[in-house]
């Protein structure tokens, strides 16, 4: 049996229907935060006025400029509007650009997060960071960046626009596979990352927003405890260096990583088998892709062809060395250009 440390991360879930109606301000009188920074994007501002209605003047200041990737301009204006109010804490009501504006401004204040999120992209229950710098997207992973408060709420996914719906849900599915072969793998966060991948399943194909907000939960849940893999550090230098819409990347890109891992890794191409109930895990996750219309390749999202080599070269060295298969000797170039292409690797 492989040796494995499992570290549980401290996290309080309030999940339910109309939970960020009923149960948000008692979540906020629990931490006892009283000058909130809230952090939410302009397109959602009817709703998320309704939503922080009962705070009053607990939200001490709002920052919208919130753009994907975290760009360190960005991180840097959130951090001076927290700055301006002494705020003693972060608001974030949004997907996952928003809840990574809310992390820059705890990295450096050091004060609390309360994550009600609005997609399926799983960062709020993840302590790791992300800024883009000089069109390089560097991570990392600090506890003081993880929410101590997570709001789901099926109400407020239920709205999203169905590519919307289905490009989040395949992130969140790219977090459970991962988490079969990230370097911090283990039993606890392989059977979580399972269960999150059915349940995903199960409410994309059904259309429901209840499901696949669970499953995106479990997942990214898994992938907090087991690290960033090959999936990841690809999808990273993809959204930060090229500016590729984050959620459809992940989802064009996932088929490609399974099938180009699969060889070495037995355990994960049974487990997203019997998740997806499928005899072939690749094949079942492209059919899977092609129905719910999820573009069949990089080029659809602008990635150029004669970017590929660059991309390969900047994704290499970040890979962990006990990724399944060996991405030397031009094996990463050739997962980059079937990604690119939408063909089978």
């Amino acid at each position: 049996m492989r040796e494995f440390t499992y570290e549980a991360l401290p996290a309080r879930i309030v999940f339910g229907a109309g939970a960020a109606r009923t149960r948000l301000a008692d979540e906020v009188d629990r931490l006892g935060t009283t000058r909130l920074l809230l952090v939410a994007s302009e397109r959602d501002a009817e709703r998320v006025r309704s939503l922080v209605a009962p705070l009053g003047d607990r939200i001490a200041a709002t920052f919208t400029a919130v753009r994907e990737h975290v760009p360190l301009a960005t991180a840097e204006a959130a951090r001076a509007a927290a700055a301006a109010v002494d705020a003693d804490g972060v608001l974030s009501i949004g997907g996952g650009s928003t809840t990574g504006a809310a992390k820059a401004v705890a990295l450096t204040a050091r004060i609390p997060v309360i994550a009600v999120p609005t997609t399926y992209s799983g960062s709020e229950v993840t302590p790791v960071w992300g800024l883009t710098v000089d069109g390089r997207k560097t991570t990392g992973v600090d506890p003081a960046v993880l929410p101590r408060v997570v709001v789901y709420d099926p109400e407020l996914v239920a709205s999203l626009p169905r590519g919307l719906a289905v490009a989040s849900g395949f992130n969140a599915l790219a977090h459970g596979v991962e988490a079969f072969w990230a370097p911090r793998r283990n039993p606890v966060s392989t059977a979580i990352a399972e269960d999150g991948i059915a349940a995903i399943v199960v409410g994309l194909r059904k259309d429901d927003p209840g499901a696949l907000l669970r499953g995106a939960w479990l997942t990214a849940s898994a992938f907090a405890a087991a690290g960033s893999g090959l999936h990841h550090k690809l999808c990273h230098v993809l959204g930060g260096t090229y500016d590729l819409p984050h959620a459809r990347t992940h989802a064009v890109v996932l088929p490609h990583v399974l099938a180009f891992n699969a060889p070495g890794a037995p355990d994960a191409v049974v487990r997203v088998a019997r998740a997806l109930d499928v005899d072939d895990p690749v094949r079942g996750l492209r059919e899977l892709a092609e129905e719910l219309g999820v573009p069949r390749g990089l080029r659809e999202l602008g990635l150029r062809e004669e970017q590929i080599d660059e991309v390969a070269a900047l994704t290499e060295p970040a890979i962990p060395e006990d990724n399944p298969v060996p991405v030397g000797g031009g094996a990463l170039r050739r997962l980059v250009r079937a990604a690119w292409s939408g063909e089978d690797t």
